[in-house]
């Protein structure tokens, strides 16, 4: 099964841009760049979806994305001078270093086998250099609710009611997230998202053994040393040397 296949808006690239029409996550990655003193002349975005990160780096000299969803990538390509390429996070090498490596969206829960997320960290490093600063954005807690939550979405010609619950494996560290898409024309579609949840110190422990000295894990962006308050964090290394 592809990821597509459980996620409507990563068939519909237009709708994935549209639900995330107002991310700050790109401004947030440039304060984090400035306030820890890395180089900005080139950018990696692993996972990159459709590239509207990556796009915001308009002054870095080289930027390269990479995803395991042709059509995302395809879709991306409406971005001018990026360098997007379809590929997989735990295998991908292009045989260079970026100054910044960038790894959000919660594209690493998609990886849900301890092996998987060491390839991916080992990926992070490979394409690394000292000093190299690494972002990554990923669930560390699962989400309860104790009811189905509901939503309305209109966008990117899609106008439906949105059913949304939460169900969590301990033992398999997997958060599912289950979404009824209810459309006005009495159609349905329905979406299963499972993403790995790692905690603080895994997130820690994966950075450290890849060669990566961690330096910030928060959930507020306006507030880096406060409580971790929900399921989503930020979680920032350097690179310092191989394990």
């Amino acid at each position: 099964m592809t990821l597509a296949e459980h996620n409507i808006a990563y068939r519909r690239p237009d709708l994935y841009d549209a639900l995330n029409r107002g991310s700050t996550a790109a401004a947030t990655c440039r304060r984090l760049i400035d306030d820890y003193g890395a180089p900005t002349g080139s950018v990696l975005d692993l996972g990159c979806g459709t590239a509207r990160d990556l796009a915001e780096f308009s002054d870095a000299q080289d930027r390269v994305g990479v995803d395991i969803q042709p059509a995302l990538i395809e879709h991306g390509q409406q971005h001018p001078g990026l360098d997007l390429r379809v590929g997989d996070l735990r295998t991908v090498v292009l045989g260079r270093n970026f100054d910044t490596i960038l790894c959000l969206g919660n594209s690493l829960a998609y990886l849900h086998h301890n092996e998987d997320i060491r390839a991916a960290f080992a990926t992070f490093a490979v394409h690394a250099h000292p000093g190299s600063l690494l972002i990554v954005v990923t669930q560390i807690a699962p989400t309860f609710t104790a009811a189905p939550t509901r939503g309305r979405v209109d966008a990117a010609g899609i106008h439906a009611e949105v059913i949304i619950e939460h169900s969590w494996d301990a033992r398999a560290q997997v958060a599912t997230l289950r979404r009824t898409w209810q459309f006005d024309d009495g159609a349905s579609e329905y979406d299963r998202i499972r993403r790995r949840v790692l905690s603080p110190r895994e997130l820690e422990l994966y950075a450290t053994l890849a060669g990566f000295d961690p330096v910030a894990l928060f959930t507020d962006p306006r507030d880096r040393t406060g409580p971790l308050t929900g399921s989503t964090a930020w979680f920032v290394a350097r690179y310092d040397s191989a394990p």
